[in-house]
């Protein structure tokens, strides 16, 4: 299970974190709160993440920069392909 890419959807207490793999098949699928995100991803390798830019994200792209990881921050009108009902 090679997570290559991830999506946080960043949320007040609960967040939800969707990673899928090289082929784009969906791999991890998790609700994580708030003081068990930098766990959680200190212990993956290094991968692209995702995340809707808000007041949150930037904070949470510098801590997650700083493990490693390679985080994109998209506006929120692009971000509706993403959403599937």
């Amino acid at each position: 299970m090679k997570i290559t890419t991830m999506g946080i959807d960043l949320v007040k207490t609960v967040f939800a974190v969707h990673g899928v793999n090289a082929h784009g098949k969906a791999v991890l699928k998790k609700q994580l709160e708030r003081h068990q995100m930098l766990t959680f991803f200190g212990n993956l390798p290094p991968c692209l993440i995702g995340m809707e830019a808000c007041g949150s994200a930037h904070h949470w792209a510098r801590q997650l920069t700083a493990l490693g990881h390679t985080v994109k921050l998209m506006a929120s009108q692009f971000r509706r392909p993403y959403v599937r009902t």
